[in-house]
């Protein structure tokens, strides 16, 4: 249904949307009653090319990667390894976040890093294209070529106020590679996503030179491929996340189960209550949470350049949403299917039609 459509009005199949919005290929996976109910692809990986969207089809998840990897920080806070209210300082071994006025009166923490409350700079990261050389994480965090960002500073009051930065992420990704002597990529796959099921799911740096059909391919606002295909995003906690719908409805099951203490693979009950509970704001630890009531829900969106993406997952009643694009132009579409799916689903405090 078209957002702003009034009650009464001609329903669309997902493909005339598509087709409307530009975006080549969509994949969905639809949570109800505390299981993932079905999942599909729809449309194709690149426009021009024959190989269709299926459910084994990865897109980046874009700043859906953040929650995700949080998830992966707190599993360090529960073995001992990290300290939710140390100054990161104290944690970090290779490199340290330069101090300043803000810092000294007040340190920064990894809770205020994970709720965005840090007062850390740089919202987000444009990614490198396929021919540009890559960063390493401590040329990001310190702003010196190739990268393309500014350095990863603290130029706001630690702990006030919600200040949304994916560069407080890089910096809890250097913190997970110093105290475990891995690779973020590596330390997630054997302690997030294997254990969830996210077999589909990976923090690699794909190379988009490479003849991989199973990967969706990037496309700007008028459904146009993205030259070399995608950029990629050393930025890894922030935007490197590949991943299927299925797989991201897989770690939105476990977190709504491992809050009330159904299914406890990767956090426990506590620390996943910790994590879908607000610190500052709306923000919990990794995710923002809206709503009140039965309508209560923990969420996260996404964009790279050339993808969206978005999840959904009810605290109280076992229902939810994992949507993925390959287009500039899917956050209209994306908010589309999340109406239809809510109508279809009757969620609570969905809008009337």
């Amino acid at each position: 249904m078209p957002k702003a459509a009034p009650p009464g009005s001609p329903k669309f199949s997902l493909e005339d949307r598509m087709k409307f919005h530009r975006v080549p290929g969509v994949t969905l996976a639809v949570i109800n009653e505390g299981k993932i109910e079905w999942e599909k692809g729809y449309g194709v990986i690149q426009e021009g090319r024959g190989e269709p969207v299926t459910t084994a089809t990865r897109f980046q998840a874009c700043s859906v990667s953040k929650p995700v990897a949080s998830m992966g920080a707190l599993v360090l806070v529960e073995k001992g390894a990290l300290n939710l209210d140390a100054p990161v300082n104290t944690e970090l071994r290779t490199w340290k976040l330069p101090e300043n006025n803000f810092t000294q009166q007040t340190p920064v923490t990894l809770r205020m890093l994970l709720s965005h409350s840090a007062g850390v700079n740089v919202h987000g990261f444009g990614g490198y294209p396929a021919r540009v050389p890559l960063p390493t994480v401590d040329e990001i965090l310190d702003g010196k070529p190739p990268a393309n960002s500014p350095a990863i500073r603290v130029d706001a009051p630690p702990g006030e106020h919600v200040k949304y930065s994916g560069g407080g992420m890089v910096v809890m990704q250097k913190m997970v590679e110093d105290v475990t002597g891995e690779k973020f990529a590596q330390y997630m796959a054997n302690n997030v996503l294997h254990p969830l099921g996210m077999m589909h799911s990976t923090y690699q740096i794909i190379l988009p030179a490479q003849p991989n059909p199973e990967f969706a391919t990037a496309h700007d606002k008028d459904g146009k491929p993205i030259e070399g295909r995608w950029h990629r995003y050393p930025e890894s906690t922030a935007a490197g996340l590949w991943t299927t719908a299925g797989d991201l409805a897989r770690f939105v099951v476990e977190l709504q189960q491992s809050r009330n203490g159904q299914s406890n693979r990767v956090l426990t009950q506590s620390m996943a209550e910790q994590m879908t509970t607000p610190q500052k704001e709306t923000a919990g630890l990794g995710i923002f949470l809206v709503g009140n009531g039965p309508g209560r829900r923990f969420t996260h969106n996404g964009a790279n350049v050339g993808f969206r993406s978005l999840f959904i997952g009810f605290m109280e009643k076992g229902q939810g949403l994992a949507v993925l694009t390959n287009s500039d132009s899917g956050d209209e579409l994306i908010q589309e299917i999340e109406e239809s799916v809510a109508e279809a689903y009757d969620w609570p405090n969905r809008r009337r039609r």
